[in-house]
């Protein structure tokens, strides 16, 4: 199969292009802090394609890319906290889903915009949560992950905030997060198949922007301990306002 038989029919071969290097641009700053994908991606690729499109597309590169640390991750979590969790991000899940099916692209946008600048302050604040362990609070966390990653793959701040801001050893604070994201991105793909948002041609196109996506995963990994992470933070955080700013539809007849 030719690489344009890999595009979507109703995706030019200009704009699979500047998805490609939203891909790269995004996996970069995965690679190197942890964070950052999904809030860079969403709001930049659902403005030149559709958001149903796109977020499929974030969450089979991404999942198929997260695949490989599900073994260490599982040995280090706190299984049992994070199951508690992941009751949440059941729920949350296919409610962000239904949304993401029903809701018309443009008010797709204005929600996954204004979710990214509201996820962009709390990283930017620093919040963590320090307060003591209640079960609601960890399935109320746990569900409002659940609905942004249904919604627009953009789950990890809050789950990122609560865990950080938690009395345990930093590795089973990463541990807890990336075990989150495996079942709930599990959740993901089962609620995006029922619902038709993983057709032929997401599956398709991912074959062809999930290499260079890893390649911008690796190339940040590859920068760790070179560069300050500071500076690559605040980058990250500028990436981020610039994608919500750029991906507005309000300026899609300056921009687009």
């Amino acid at each position: 199969m030719s690489l344009s038989g890999l595009i979507p029919g109703d995706v030019s071969v200009n704009t699979a292009f500047l998805i490609g290097i939203i891909a790269l641009i995004s996996g970069t700053a995965r690679g190197f802090s942890g964070f950052g994908s999904a809030l860079i991606f969403m709001p930049l690729a659902s403005s030149i394609a559709a958001p149903r499109l796109v977020a499929a597309l974030l969450l089979m590169i991404d999942f198929v890319g997260s695949s490989p640390l599900i073994p260490d991750a599982w040995k280090h979590a706190d299984r049992k906290a994070t199951a508690v969790m992941v009751l949440g991000a059941l729920v949350g899940v296919p409610i962000g889903t239904y949304f993401l099916s029903r809701l018309d692209p443009v008010t797709t946008r204005w929600i996954i915009s204004g979710f990214v600048f509201a996820l962009l302050l709390l990283l930017v604040s620093g919040w963590r949560y320090r307060g003591k362990d209640h079960l609601a609070i960890s399935i109320g966390i746990g569900g409002l992950a659940g609905f942004c990653s249904g919604l627009a793959q953009t789950g990890g701040p809050p789950i990122v905030g609560y865990w950080l801001g938690r009395p345990i050893a930093s590795a089973i604070a990463r541990a807890n997060i990336l075990l989150f994201f495996v079942a709930s991105d599990f959740f993901s793909v089962a609620s995006y198949a029922l619902t038709g948002l993983i057709t032929l041609d997401a599956i398709k196109f991912s074959l062809l922007i999930g290499p260079v996506y890893a390649l911008g995963v690796w190339f940040g990994a590859s920068l760790f301990g070179r560069a300050s992470e500071a500076l690559f933070r605040s980058i990250c955080y500028a990436l981020i306002a610039a994608a919500v700013i750029i991906g507005l539809p309000a300026l899609d007849g300056v921009l687009r």
